[in-house]
């Protein structure tokens, strides 16, 4: 049975909100297009395109022939019925700078197990798939409570595949696989290079610019100190004998309230009323508490 993978989300918007605190393993995007492999209950290989199941006359690009005809993919199959593989196709689509050598390949991002019926982490089917003669994509990084700057940095690092000088790739794929968004949901990011320089502000809401910085970072380098955060965790510390993991949201709670009861109103007057996106304003709280306090994290 075809299962179209989970969409992807853009990095910012509420869905992947707070998906940076904690350990995430940044890859590499690429462009090519979406493509999965699974056997069907009579152990027949199948595969699918983005939405759709593949047949041998309509095979997304070569790609149904191609896995028809593959003995790494028979072989491998053989021994794991039980995953799905989901990957990129690597076909001419908007980026033309690979290698010759990257073309009509197939390569792993993620690896659903129906035993288990969940994805699996990258160390488990990358250990899964080694030595098996399919690609792998390997993340760029692996970071705790990584910031926009190390982000950022990472998709200028994205030269996976990419003739040399040639500059960098599509963009990153920030995966924390503890993550639940407040929906209940799992989920995993992305960041467009071309896109996040240039609609970051629209990603995360719009805001007025003072000419240097966004209203929001002014707010937040101004008043956001470690004196409040320091106070307010001993607080939380000091009521419940001790502090751990189950009092961080009410920490990242209880800096967002003082900060925006105590301290805006100041930051109001000395600027003549500018427009605030509090939205974007509570992300950059969370982001500057977990670099104040990383032991935490």
């Amino acid at each position: 049975m075809f299962l179209k993978y989970p969409h992807v989300e853009r990095y910012g918007n509420d869905e992947v909100a707070e998906i940076d605190i904690g350990i995430c393993h940044v890859f590499p995007k690429i462009d090519g297009t979406n493509a999965s492999i699974w056997v069907d209950d009579d152990l027949n290989i199948c595969a699918g395109s983005r939405n759709r199941e593949l047949e041998l006359d309509n095979d997304n690009a070569g790609f149904k022939q191609e896995v028809h005809e593959s003995t790494i993919i028979q072989d491998f199959f053989s021994e794991y019925p039980y995953v799905r593989l989901y990957g990129e196709w690597l076909v001419p689509h908007s980026l033309k700078t690979y290698r010759e050598t990257a073309w009509r390949k197939f390569y792993v991002f993620d690896v659903y197990c129906h035993r288990s019926e969940a994805f699996l982490r990258f160390k488990d089917y990358n250990d899964m798939l080694d030595n098996s003669g399919i690609e792998v994509i390997q993340p760029i990084a692996i970071i705790k409570n990584p910031s926009f700057e190390q982000l950022l940095d990472c998709t200028k690092k994205n030269v996976f595949l990419i003739e040399d000088g040639k500059g960098s790739g599509e963009g990153i794929v920030i995966k924390n696989y503890g993550f639940v968004n407040r929906y209940g949901r799992g989920s995993f990011a992305k960041i467009v290079t071309n896109e996040f320089k240039d609609k970051h502000v629209k990603a995360m809401g719009p805001s007025i610019m003072d000419g240097k910085k966004m209203v929001e970072y002014e707010i937040v380098d101004q008043f956001l100190t470690t004196h409040l955060i320091e106070k307010t965790y001993d607080k939380i510390r000091i009521e419940n004998d001790g502090f751990n993991g189950r009092n961080i949201p009410e920490l990242l709670g209880r800096v967002w309230h003082d900060l925006v009861s105590e301290e805006i109103w100041n930051f109001v007057k000395a600027n003549k009323n500018p427009t605030i996106n509090f939205r974007t304003l509570n992300v950059l709280t969370i982001k500057k508490i977990k670099e104040l306090k990383p032991d935490l994290f």
